[in-house]
């Protein structure tokens, strides 16, 4: 038996289109759980997280493919949790995640929220390792391998045209694409500019109500702001913790306002469990990018934008 390559996923790097996309291949961006697929050909298979855990009990939904692809492969994928369009739902897909030292409760699961594998790279086959060849013939290979089930398949991927589909994954509610060079290499571990990720950027309006303290040089800064929404029965529903997307002036001038409004009345209700957190009156209006938002109303992957000194809580109400 083919003794498998141990290989740490490949990682992208955040920034936009390329200008020359006729040299790039543009994939869906999942929102899921990254795992290296490894096939010994045996009909087994194992599955293991960005961590290197073994996370393979955690989806037995995926344990079929082995049976599949009875050829020693390395493969590279996001397992994701489809809502019913077909997208990947992380809050779904985190009833999921941790199971792995369970697998009576994992299958239980698995009936109410199956997973789906997109595969979306090939990193060996049989025994030759092909990290150093070009993404395209990579692509290649991974097509040919049919991996087209009900639990797992290969994503579609289109040449140049970042521009439309990201306004396609836009206009459907995706997070967005990654770009992968056609002549980049796989680079295990590695966060590469041959990959890169590009988002779909909401903004929103927000009330700051609060804010955590940040950590070493940025003692008596905020590490964190505490933001809401108004809701229209008065109240501030919190909205989630903001850490990144200020200079350092930016976060001064943030830290002068943050003193001078501190109270020791928590404006969100309910009252959200923070730890470490300083209250201030709800007056400051930002505006924040972000991902996505839970259900609950929850910002993922905020980022703060700007000060919005020309609106109030009335306005954004």
């Amino acid at each position: 038996m083919t003794v498998l390559p141990r290989i740490e996923p490949m990682l992208a790097t955040p920034g936009r289109l390329p200008v020359d996309d006729e040299q790039w291949s543009f994939e869906v961006k999942q929102d899921g759980q990254r795992a290296m697929v490894y096939l010994p050909g045996d009909g087994t298979v194992l599955l293991r997280a960005r961590s290197g855990a073994d996370i393979t009990p955690a989806y037995p939904e995926l344990a079929g493919l082995g049976a599949v692809l009875r050829r020693p492969a390395v493969l590279d994928g996001e397992v994701i949790a489809p809502d019913p369009e077909g997208r990947g739902d992380f809050e779904l897909l985190q009833s999921r995640m941790g199971l792995a030292g369970s697998a009576a409760k994992a299958a239980r699961m698995a009936a109410t929220v199956p997973v789906h594998l997109v595969v979306f790279d090939v990193v060996f086959l049989e025994a030759e390792s092909l990290i150093r060849e070009p993404y395209a013939e990579r692509r290649t290979v991974l097509e040919g391998l049919g991996l087209d089930g009900p639990y797992w398949s290969a994503p579609a991927a289109i040449t140049g045209h970042g521009d439309r589909a990201l306004e396609t994954t836009r206009a459907a509610g995706l997070e967005g694409l990654v770009a992968k060079r056609l002549t980049s290499h796989y680079e295990p571990g590695v966060r590469s500019r041959s990959w890169t990720k590009i988002r779909n950027v909401h903004t929103i309006d927000v009330i700051v109500g609060g804010w955590t303290p940040g950590r070493g040089r940025l003692a008596g800064l905020p590490g964190a702001l505490l933001v809401g929404r108004p809701q229209p029965d008065g109240t501030l529903l919190y909205a989630g913790s903001v850490g990144t997307g200020w200079t350092d002036r930016e976060r001064t001038a943030l830290a002068d306002h943050l003193h001078r409004t501190t109270t020791s009345t928590c404006p969100f209700h309910p009252r959200p469990t923070v730890a470490g957190a300083h209250w201030v009156e709800p007056r400051l209006v930002g505006e924040i990018r972000y991902a996505a938002r839970t259900r609950a109303g929850l910002l993922r992957h905020p980022s703060w934008h700007r000060l919005r000194p020309d609106l109030t809580w009335q306005d954004i109400g």
